[in-house]
């Protein structure tokens, strides 16, 4: 018998070596949504360049180009538009939830849970054929800015603003969240933050979401699980750390002292560097340039100018890019959002990507069900309470 954990057969070292810690390389599943490629700076969404689909599509179509493979024609669009509006209002007991939830809760832990209260008052939930399963995507793509909205909303003690039908997606998102209606570069901001963030391949939240709905609950469930994973800390709340980084520079005067502080302590540069793209995130220079506009259009331009410092000097010291959630900071900030709702923006996009590998991973599922590498004790025998030391 063992004393300590071995595997159960041939050496520790021969079966580690065949583990990959967070299934890092391992290629999991076959899909034709993205691509990343983190050697040259290229995402495409369904063969389509990121900066192709953000000079020339807005939010609407880069969904629809995401759940249904091509770039809609003007007719498409409306039809898809339709539900898309439709289905943007929150039924009763989800609006009830959201308005009456704690103020200090998390805002994405209020978003988790109206994303599986939606669950409850759909009496199609369980429909998992191609078309249930598609109708119910639509729904929480419609859904989840409504719930941000809504978030923001009661948080501040002021009423939902309800959808209008009659408005741009990014427009009327804006909208519910502000009161009033935005200008034109705060519309277009929020369509290409929408945009940006919509889908990156398998990262954890998407691979989340496939992994709960190839055992074949529902879409709610599944989407559930997405804002879970993009709720953690090391997903998808890299934005509000660069806001808060912001705020204690104060001004472009301070950059070069909070340089040295993060060095004197060894800490991190938020917003610098990416898992997969080894050279520029591709994303990042669109944010930059809106960033730029909207701080000149309210006429404080602190935050960007202190992001342009800090990008030039980061880069040069450490080797390193931004990356999106670098200028995503300072574009939220100026559209008037709080730090805290930046993961709740993030996840109003990223749910049009979670629905297309939810409905992929359904066209052809099986579920996925990883082995472990067994590294515990060998079989052991139980000794009885009364002997044991």
């Amino acid at each position: 018998m063992s004393d300590s954990p071995t595997s159960a057969s041939g050496t520790k070292a021969d079966e580690k070596a065949s583990v990959s810690k967070g299934l890092k390389g391992i290629k999991a599943a076959d899909s034709s949504i993205c691509l990343v490629d983190g050697t040259v700076g290229k995402l495409l969404y369904r063969g389509y360049h990121i900066d192709d689909l953000a000079a020339n599509c807005t939010f609407e179509e880069v969904a629809y180009l995401l759940l249904k493979g091509e770039l809609p024609n003007a007719a498409e669009l409306d039809t898809f538009d339709d539900p898309l509006s439709q289905d943007a209002a929150l039924t009763p007991a989800v609006a009830e939830f959201i308005a009456n939830a704690p103020t200090d809760a998390p805002p994405m832990a209020v978003l988790r849970t109206a994303v599986s209260l939606a669950g409850l008052a759909d009496p199609t939930a369980d429909d998992l054929s191609a078309d249930g399963a598609y109708r119910k995507c639509i729904r929480l793509v419609a859904k989840l800015a409504t719930m941000t909205a809504a978030i923001h909303r009661a948080r501040q003690g002021k009423e939902a603003v309800q959808p209008r039908p009659d408005r741009p997606f990014a427009e009327n998102f804006v909208r519910m969240m502000k009161g009033s209606d935005p200008t034109a570069d705060e519309t277009k901001a929020m369509d290409l933050i929408l945009t940006l963030h919509a889908e990156h391949g398998f990262n954890a939240s998407t691979f989340a979401c496939r992994v709960v709905i190839a055992t074949l609950p529902d879409v709610y469930g599944a989407t559930t699980a997405g804002v879970a994973a993009l709720k953690g800390k090391l997903h998808g709340g890299a934005n509000t750390a660069v806001l808060e980084a912001l705020e204690t520079i104060g001004g472009p005067d301070g950059v070069d002292a909070y340089i040295e502080s993060v060095k004197a302590r060894k800490g991190k540069f938020m917003g610098f560097g990416h898992a997969v793209y080894q050279v520029e995130d591709p994303r990042a220079k669109h944010l930059k340039q809106l960033s730029r506009r909207l701080g000149e259009e309210q006429g404080d331009t602190t935050y960007i100018d202190v992001s342009e410092q800090l990008e030039e000097k980061v880069t040069a010291l450490i080797g390193k890019n931004c990356n999106v959630d670098f200028y995503s900071a300072s574009t939220l900030h100026y559209l008037g959002i709080p730090k805290d709702l930046f993961t709740c923006i993030f996840a109003s996009s990223r749910v049009a990507g979670w629905s297309a590998h939810i409905l992929e991973q359904l066209a052809d599922n099986k579920i996925i069900r990883p082995s472990a590498n067994y590294t515990g004790y060998e079989e052991r025998t139980v000794t009885p309470l009364s002997q044991r030391g």
